[in-house]
C-alpha cells in the first residue's frame, strides 16, 4: 500500500464534525467524557461507561446533544493536560479580556483499605475565572438522553436555581448564574470582571447536591488533581524510552479501567468509523480479551500491580462460569450477551452509518482469546507469586479449564482475532494463540506452589503439535511469508507478534521475511501498518479502513527484535509525533494523520508502551515478559 502526507487535521471534520484527535479524554473511572476543540462536550454516557449517552453531538450535529460553552468575542481557547493528570486546563483570550477554566469529571482518592485506584465523585464540573478585563461567558447544556432518542425534562430541584433531569439521573447547579431552561437546554450566562468566576456543575449518578459553591468546586478540582497525581506517582517510576509518552498512555489506559468493577474498556465511545462515511462502526465499551496480556503485562511492569489483579480476576471469573469456554468479550461486569442495535435516527459521525450500540463479537468463536488469557494469568502469577495478590488455587483451576478447552479445539476454524464477520477459517494467528495457551498452562503448572494439572502431560504434547502445525501450514514458501490463513495467501500484521510471544526468534529468517512482505504490502509512508487488506480478506464488511496502529507499534517491537533498532526508533517517533493535541491515539489512521475508529484506543497505547520498553531494553527478547519471567 501506499500514500502520502503528515499533514495536522483541520481545525473542523467534515460536516462540522471536529477530527477525533482534538477531542479531550475526561475520565474519573466510572465514565467518560469527550470535550472537542471549541470546549463543547461532545460525548459523555451516564451512569457508566457503557451507559446510554447524555451526550452525542460527536455521532449527530442536529440532534446528539452537547454542553456548550462560549467566550463571547473569543477564538478556539488553548487547552491542555494539567501535569500528571486527565484534568483539562483552558485559556481564551477575549477582545476586552482573558479568561481560564478547567474541565474534569471529579474523582477522589480511595481509603488504606480501598483498591479501586480512583474513586468516581459522580460528576461533571465546568469552572472558568475572568483574569483580566471583562468577558461574558454562557453555557448551554443540551442534554438528549438515551442515545439522544428524546429530549431533557428539567425540574427545579432546590436552592441556587438548580435542575433536575429526574429519568436520567441528571442534576444541575451553578454558582456565578442562575441556570435556567431556553428550548429544552439549560443556560447559565454571567459576565465576569477580573476574579469573577462562574461554576457549573453536573452530576450524573442520580443524587441531588446541596447549593454549588466556587470553594465547593475548587476543592472538587484539588482533590480531582491530587487522586490522578497521587495515582501517577504510586506506580514503578519508568525513565526509559518515551518517557513521557508511556507515563502519559497509563493515565489514558486507567481512564478506561472501571473502578467499581475492574474491567478495562477497549475505547469509551461507539460507531466511529474506522474509514469516514463507511461502515465499519462498532461499539467498543467492552473489556476485550484480546487486550488481556498487555493489559496485565503493561500495568505490572508500571508498579499498579492491584489494578493488574483486578482485570485479570475479571476474565478468571467469566472462565470458571463457563468451565473454559471464553467468549471474544464481556461486558463492564464481566458478564455476555450484548445484543448489538443499530440506531437509525442518529446520522453517525462525517455521516458514517450504522450507529451501533452493543456489539454481537461476543457470539464468535475466537480460539486466540485463550492465548491472550494465559499469557496474562502466567504474568501475572510469575510476579505474584508468593505474595497475598498470587492467583488462588481455585483462580488457577480455573486457568486450568481454559487450556484443556483449547487442548480440545484447536484443530477447529474459528472467527479470528479481527473479528471477521465471514466464513471461519483456520487463521494463523489462532493457532500462534493455541500454542501460547497450552506454552503458558504449562509453565504456570510448573511453578512452585501451583495445584496440580491432570492433564499437563497433554498440554505438552499437544503444545509440540501446534507449533509443528503453524511451522507446516501457517508458512508459505511461495510467498516467503507467514499468511493469514492456512491455504490462502493474503498476509495479515497480527503474526509480527510471532516473535514478541517467544513463538520464534526474532531474528528467524522466516520471521524476517513476514516482517519485510508486511511492510511492503500492508505498510504505508515508512511508518503506518494497515492489518490486512481488505480486499483481499473477506471479511463480511464492505469498504476500506485505516492503518492499524497497535501494528504500527507492534512493527516497532518487531524490528527491534529483529535487531533492527534505529529502523524501530525512526519508526517510534513518526508515531508518536502524530498523538492527538492531547497525546491521545485512536485505533487507525490514514497516512496524512486524520485518526479514525472509536477514540481512545486501549490497544493502540498498550502497543505505545511495550514498544518503548522494547526500544529501551533493546535486546533480542520482548522487554516485558523478560521483565516478568526475572521478577519469578
Amino acid at each position: 500500500m501506499s500514500g502520502g502526507g503528515t499533514g495536522v487535521p483541520a481545525a473542523t471534520g467534515a460536516g462540522g464534525y471536529p477530527p477525533l484527535g482534538e477531542l479531550a479524554f475526561l475520565s474519573d473511572c466510572g465514565t467518560a467524557a469527550l470535550v472537542g476543540p471549541d470546549a463543547a462536550v461532545e460525548w459523555m454516557c451516564a451512569p457508566r461507561y457503557d451507559a446510554p449517552s447524555v451526550f452525542a453531538r460527536l455521532l449527530d450535529r442536529r440532534v446528539g446533544g452537547a454542553w456548550e460553552l462560549t467566550v463571547e468575542g473569543a477564538g478556539a481557547p488553548q487547552r491542555w493536560y494539567a501535569e500528571g493528570t486527565l484534568v483539562v486546563a483552558g485559556r481564551w483570550e477575549a477582545p476586552e479580556g482573558v479568561l481560564e477554566g478547567w474541565d474534569f469529571l471529579a474523582a477522589r482518592a480511595p481509603g488504606a483499605d480501598d483498591a479501586r485506584g480512583l474513586v468516581p465523585a459522580g460528576a461533571l464540573v465546568r469552572m472558568v475565572r475572568c483574569v483580566e478585563g471583562r468577558v461574558r461567558v454562557r453555557h448551554r447544556v443540551e442534554a438528549r438522553p438515551d442515545y439522544a432518542r428524546r429530549g431533557a425534562r428539567w425540574r427545579p430541584a432546590g436552592e441556587g436555581g438548580a435542575l433536575a433531569e429526574e429519568e436520567a439521573g441528571l442534576w444541575l447547579g451553578a454558582d456565578g448564574a442562575r441556570p435556567a431552561v431556553e428550548d429544552g437546554a439549560v443556560v447559565a450566562a454571567a459576565e465576569l470582571e477580573a476574579g469573577g468566576e462562574l461554576v457549573v456543575v453536573l452530576a450524573y449518578d442520580g443524587v441531588r447536591r446541596g447549593p454549588v459553591t466556587t470553594a465547593g468546586a475548587r476543592a472538587l478540582l484539588e482533590e480531582t488533581l491530587g487522586a490522578w497525581r497521587e495515582w501517577s506517582s504510586r506506580g514503578s517510576p519508568y525513565e526509559g524510552v518515551g518517557a513521557q509518552e508511556v507515563r502519559h498512555s497509563a493515565r489514558v489506559l486507567r481512564g478506561l479501567m472501571s473502578s467499581a468493577t475492574g474491567a478495562l474498556l477497549a475505547a469509551p465511545t461507539t460507531s466511529l468509523p474506522e474509514w469516514p462515511g463507511g461502515p465499519r462502526n462498532w461499539d467498543y465499551r467492552f473489556l476485550w480479551h484480546r487486550d488481556a496480556a498487555l493489559v496485565v503485562l503493561v500495568l505490572m511492569r508500571l508498579g499498579h500491580f492491584a489494578e493488574a489483579g483486578r482485570y485479570l480476576r475479571v476474565l478468571l471469573r467469566h472462565c470458571t462460569a463457563e468451565r473454559g469456554e471464553l467468549t471474544p468479550m464481556l461486558d463492564l461486569d464481566g458478564g455476555t450477551g450484548t445484543p448489538e442495535e443499530v440506531l437509525d435516527h442518529l446520522e453517525g459521525y462525517a455521516g458514517s452509518r450504522p450507529v451501533r450500540v452493543g456489539n454481537s463479537a461476543d457470539e464468535q468463536w475466537q480460539l486466540d482469546v485463550y492465548g491472550q488469557v494465559l499469557d496474562a494469568a502466567l504474568v501475572y502469577q510469575q510476579v505474584a507469586a508468593g505474595t497475598p495478590h498470587a492467583l488462588s488455587h481455585g483462580e488457577l483451576a480455573a486457568c486450568w479449564t481454559v487450556v484443556d478447552a483449547a487442548c480440545r479445539r484447536w484443530r477447529e476454524p474459528d472467527h479470528g482475532i479481527w473479528e471477521v464477520r465471514g466464513r471461519k477459517r483456520h487463521w494463523t494467528s489462532s493457532k500462534l494463540y493455541a500454542w501460547v495457551c497450552l506454552d503458558r498452562g504449562v509453565r504456570l503448572a510448573d511453578l512452585p506452589g501451583s495445584p496440580p494439572a491432570p492433564e499437563a502431560g497433554r498440554w505438552r504434547a499437544e503444545c509440540a503439535a501446534v507449533r509443528a502445525d503453524v511451522l507446516a501450514r501457517g508458512w508459505d514458501g511461495g510467498r516467503g511469508a507467514f499468511t493469514q490463513a492456512y491455504g490462502e495467501p493474503q498476509l495479515d500484521a497480527s503474526l509480527l507478534r510471532m516473535p514478541l510471544l517467544g513463538f520464534l526468534d526474532g531474528r528467524d529468517p522466516r520471521v524476517v521475511a513476514t516482517l519485510e512482505r508486511i511492510d511492503a504490502e500492508l505498510g504505508e509512508d515508512g511508518w503506518l501498518v494497515h492489518r490486512y487488506d481488505p480486499r483481499a480478506t473477506d471479511d463480511g464488511i464492505a469498504g476500506p479502513e485505516g492503518g492499524f496502529l497497535l501494528c504500527s507499534f507492534d512493527m516497532v517491537s518487531a524490528l527491534v527484535l529483529a535487531g533492527r533498532r534505529a529502523q524501530a526508533r525512526e519508526r517510534f517517533r513518526a508515531l508518536c509525533a502524530r498523538a492527538g493535541r492531547f497525546g491521545l491515539f485512536a485505533e487507525e489512521m490514514t497516512a496524512g494523520g486524520q485518526m479514525l475508529g472509536n477514540y481512545p484506543q486501549a490497544f493502540t497505547h498498550l502497543g505505545l508502551i511495550e514498544a518503548a520498553m522494547n526500544l529501551d531494553a533493546a535486546r533480542d527478547r520482548e522487554a516485558l515478559h523478560a521483565w516478568a519471567a526475572r521478577a519469578s
